[in-house]
């Protein structure tokens, strides 16, 4: 999905959330812009081509060891013993590989062999030994809910049962793979209360619902964030990429917003922690309730302050504005999670279909946003990214009476801290260039004097020979008697 930036906002053309197959549903960017039953179908055609492709070299690779080892009894002479002792071997090993390839084309959502079953119907400590209280409030509710229903509720609970246990068996397979299976029997059970049961639509979406939120209140604690998928890496990347933009403002991203307005701050904090909420949520279908309920605030929020209805334009760059402020936790690993496990329909269609999908544009804009997406210079952006500096801050002045004082005096103070940066970061380039210009002027002069002593060199001369004294020659000055000395005589 293509998102562009534009002066007066972020914008994405509404037909670029639909599924690209041109189906008409909602795609979503996890299927690479497919809806959940074009993806599925492409998935199946392309294991389909692979188990295909395997099954082909599995059958060349055979043919080959066959001629080979043909080739080399033949050359040898092997006895009939020996070549039917082959026989056995090659029998065995084919029925091995037979085996293999049928577990490949046999349906994700099929349930294990007898034995299997027999094993599963054993209490587990993760299945029939739930200690959870809300797992046990959940399967009363569900088999309260299944009363009403006689003898198709009965074939549900079996079937949902039935389902469980498989799982318990498959939790070494990968994450799609048990996704595929979750959505296999979505699918299964659904066509079947239409064909075989006669419900009508409305109560098999009641149905469908009260399926998903007894199975994924007990499988959640296996699918979510599984340590096998990279889901909490993304979580640390999107979380680090959130607060390194905790300096962008409602005017970058041209949201239709005034927080002045305190009806309109309410709707915001509303907003924000509906979508924090959402982590706190086991059921899929209450994930995208969370997502519903925040959209709507943001819908509400715009409404209040252009006293006019909001539209699509206006609501993506909010709900971005309202992400970047929430920043909420694990984000990445809830989008994949209601992804792989929630009802498909609910995401292909509806309300819950089109709030999830700007969601997931949100992120994905968040993750590529640069400079020109805000209208920034990339000298700005970058220097706001490393926290060197921080955006101009709303004066104090231009409050508005009503609005709160600790909130005026919260952006005073971070003006302030602004402007001391800024200080700071000149002092620090003065600083730079002074020490600079002290190593050039000591370089400086040392080159001119070293030009000075090579113009002029200094020549040492050898002392000159000193005077002689008067009496210098006469050797035996040290034999005449002393100097008189001089007397006085009192008279």
């Amino acid at each position: 999905m293509s998102l562009k930036s534009e002066r007066r906002g972020i914008h994405v053309d509404q037909s670029e959330l639909l599924c690209k197959k041109g189906c008409g549903y909602y795609g979503n960017p996890a299927w690479q812009g497919f809806c959940s039953k074009c993806w599925r179908e492409e998935y199946h055609k392309a294991r389909q081509k692979q188990i295909q492709e395997d099954w082909e070299l599995a059958e060349r690779l055979q043919r080959e060891e066959e001629e080979a080892f043909a080739s080399s009894q033949s050359s040898q002479g092997a006895q009939s013993l020996t070549f039917s002792k082959f026989e056995e071997k090659k029998t065995n090993e084919k029925t091995r590989k037979v085996t293999t390839v049928k577990k490949f084309f046999s349906a994700s959502s099929r349930v294990g062999s007898k034995k299997e079953i027999q094993e599963a119907k054993a209490p587990s400590p993760s299945i029939n030994r739930q200690t959870s209280i809300e797992t046990d409030r959940v399967t009363k509710e569900f088999i309260d809910f299944l009363k009403t229903f006689h003898k198709t509720g009965q074939e549900i609970y079996k079937q949902t049962k039935m389902f469980l246990e498989a799982m318990h068996y498959k939790r070494d397979l990968s994450i799609e793979e048990q996704s595929e299976c979750t959505q296999d029997f979505y699918q299964n059970v659904a066509e079947r209360m239409q064909t075989r049961g006669k419900v009508p639509p409305e109560k098999v979406e009641k149905i469908m619902d009260q399926i998903e939120k007894h199975i994924m209140t007990r499988l959640y604690k296996f699918v979510f964030c599984p340590e096998t998928t990279d889901d909490e890496k993304k979580d640390l990347a999107i979380q680090k990429r959130i607060r390194a933009l905790h300096w962008v403002t409602p005017q970058m991203l041209c949201v239709p917003v005034n927080e002045e307005i305190p009806e309109v701050s309410d709707m915001v904090v509303k907003a924000i922690t509906d979508i924090i909420e959402m982590d706190s949520k086991r059921v899929p279908r209450d994930k995208l309730a969370c997502i519903t309920r925040c959209s709507k605030h943001i819908f509400n929020a715009i409404k209040i302050t252009k006293n006019e209805p909001a539209s699509a334009d206006d609501f993506l760059p909010t709900l971005i504005y309202i992400v970047l402020k929430g920043n909420p936790p694990r984000l990445q690993s809830n989008i994949q999670y209601i992804t792989r496990f929630c009802n498909p329909s609910r995401l292909m269609t509806g309300e819950d279909g089109y709030y999830f999908t700007n969601l997931c544009c949100a992120v994905a804009f968040i993750e590529k946003l640069d400079a020109q997406s805000l209208n920034l210079s990339q000298e700005d952006f970058d220097r706001y990214m490393s926290g060197q500096t921080s955006p101009r801050k709303q004066e104090s002045e231009s409050w508005s009476p009503e609005a709160c004082l600790g909130v005026k005096q919260m952006y005073k103070n971070l003006d302030l801290l602004s402007q001391l940066n800024e200080r700071q970061e000149r002092i620090m380039n003065e600083a730079k260039k002074l020490e600079k210009d002290l190593i050039d002027w000591t370089d400086g002069i040392a080159k001119e004097v070293q030009d000075i002593v090579e113009k002029y060199p200094l020549e040492i001369k050898p002392p000159n020979q000193p005077l002689a004294a008067i009496d210098s020659e006469n050797v035996e000055n040290d034999k005449l008697p002393p100097p008189l000395q001089p007397q006085v005589y009192a008279g």
